[in-house]
């Protein structure tokens, strides 16, 4: 009777053993799958990925910067310009 008793266990442990790992199997394909469905839907909406994103923000901060600094800088050329004394730009040239 041991022994019957003991080669059921065995193979009913055998058999949860083999379920879990295809449980996992079927986890791993699962994710694997939704993963590719959700890059795919993103792609279509044209969403950009956060280093693309960031990148272009650095770029946007650093040309209003450049804007600044030039407008700063017609300010004060003009400035020079509506003085007495300094001469006038000709409109021919």
């Amino acid at each position: 009777m041991t022994q019957t008793s003991n080669r059921f266990f065995d193979e009913l442990a055998r058999l949860m053993n083999d379920a879990a790992g295809l449980a996992q199997g079927v986890r791993r394909e699962f994710d694997t799958l939704l993963r590719t469905q959700a890059e795919r839907v993103l792609r279509e909406l044209d969403v950009v990925q956060r280093e693309e994103f960031e990148a272009v923000k650095e770029m946007a901060r650093l040309a209003r910067e450049e804007n600044e600094a030039l407008r700063a800088r017609i300010a004060a050329l003009e400035g020079k310009a509506d003085r007495p004394g300094t001469a006038e730009p000709s409109a021919s040239a």
